[in-house]
């Protein structure tokens, strides 16, 4: 991986961002996953994003999928993936502001980036907030605890305990995946992670960009609570709720309209 103080190629590289042609859309990922995995997954559809002529940019976080990593916590906190976000739209030489798209991590990563650099970004559609303020600490205390396990006693334990994990309802259509990043990088990104937390709502309450809150129900780490205060701490947000996986397919084409104006 570059060196975050040197002029070489970002740190997701070549071969972790995907283009398309059209006005410029970013994407974020989640945690654990990359590009491809949540291809497989198979949450929602991209088309009707691109056929509304957006020029999406999807690209692997670092240490995930196609992207390299180093070991080093502070590397993997949002704050850190926020400034890969930003470094990516100098590297696709965005110089109006553009729309972010983000899922769980990728939600914090671009909450981050618009904070720190609010005249960058247009729109903001903010897929599964984690979960964040009050509610983080029991998840951050997990993560520390996971990857102390992990460096005593290797990722088997860890990687069962994934493998055992109950999805929510409406997905548990969704096949289970391996994490994408090196075994070596774990304990540092469960690190990292743990020391993440969304902007403090004081940050959000000066984002001025119209922003599309989408979430669904019963899922600890991704709770509805979490949506909800986000939603209320953002000036012009609005709060999408699914209940089934039906609705949930159609996210595609909710992020389509909220892109483009056309929604009823």
């Amino acid at each position: 991986m570059a060196d975050r103080a040197g002029p070489v190629l970002p740190p997701w590289g070549r071969a972790g961002l995907r283009r398309h042609p059209g006005p410029l859309a970013v994407y974020a990922h989640g945690g654990f996953v990359s590009q491809a995995v949540e291809e497989r997954m198979d949450l929602f559809d991209w088309a009707p994003v691109l056929r509304a002529g957006r020029r999406l940019a999807r690209y692997d976080a670092r240490a995930h999928g196609r992207s390299t990593g180093r070991p080093g916590d502070e590397d993997y906190t949002y704050t850190s993936h926020a400034a890969d976000l930003i470094a990516l739209l100098d590297h696709l030489s965005a110089m109006v502001p553009v729309d972010a798209i983000g899922m769980s991590m990728g939600c914090g990563t671009c909450l981050h980036a618009a904070v720190r650099a609010p005249d960058r970004f247009s729109r903001l559609i903010l897929l599964l907030p984690p979960t964040a303020w009050t509610t983080r600490d029991g998840y951050s205390r997990a993560n520390l605890t996971a990857a102390e396990a992990i460096e005593r006693d290797g990722t088997a334990g860890w990687l069962v305990g994934r493998s055992q994990a109950h999805p929510p309802a409406v997905v548990a259509d969704v096949p289970a995946f391996r994490p994408t990043p090196p075994e070596a990088l774990l304990p540092f990104i469960l690190r990292g992670l743990a020391r993440s937390d969304l902007p403090p709502p004081v940050a959000l309450g000066s984002l001025r960009c119209p922003a599309l809150v989408m979430t669904w129900v019963d899922d600890p780490g991704h709770p509805v609570s979490t949506a909800v205060a986000l939603a209320g701490h953002l000036p012009r947000a609005e709060l999408h709720l699914s209940r089934t996986r039906a609705d949930i397919r159609t996210w595609g084409t909710r992020i389509a309209d909220f892109l483009t104006g056309s929604r009823p």
